[in-house]
């Protein structure tokens, strides 16, 4: 049962670790509503190293549920863990899972923030630019763009 070890192990570094990067985000989220955006290149080296950990670790755990005998196609693994009667691994289990969904969470509403932001400095350097009174179309992904006069649309 070394491996049930490891997988708790492994569990705890993730909720760990899950705490530091819901911390990150919301740093992050801190960042991007004042005007100073200096530290958002640390914060987002801090995020990408978390992720990377966090994703090397769900590697291992994947190895180490196939090892106990889950199988991928079977379902989601909780499933498994819960059927095995480690009711500490499935506790580990659930706590990691919902700080997971906390972060995601947390990235969803940075990344809306980013959209806004992204669409506010459109606008601006369409007034810089003088072509905030042209016509708009929107592209294939819902962006809008400027239709110029200067456009060529087809040419002989």
């Amino acid at each position: 049962m070394a491996a049930i070890e490891e997988l708790k192990t492994l569990l705890s570094d993730d909720i760990r670790q899950l705490e530091t990067l819901a911390d990150v985000l919301l740093q992050e989220k801190q960042v991007l509503s004042s005007p100073d955006i200096t530290p958002l290149q640390d914060i987002t080296s801090q995020k990408n190293a978390l992720l990377g950990e966090i994703r090397e670790r769900a590697k291992q755990k994947i190895r180490l549920l196939v090892s106990l005998g889950y199988r991928p196609d079977a379902g989601e693994p909780s499933r498994f863990i819960r059927a095995s009667g480690q009711t500490d691994l499935f506790k580990l289990w659930q706590t990691a899972d919902q700080k997971l969904r906390a972060c995601q969470d947390l990235n969803l509403n940075n990344g809306r923030v980013v959209g806004h932001l992204q669409k506010r400095l459109n606008k601006l350097t369409d007034i810089f630019r003088g072509a905030s009174a042209q016509q708009k179309l929107y592209g294939a992904k819902g962006e809008q763009t400027n239709v110029s006069n200067s456009t060529i649309l087809a040419s002989a």
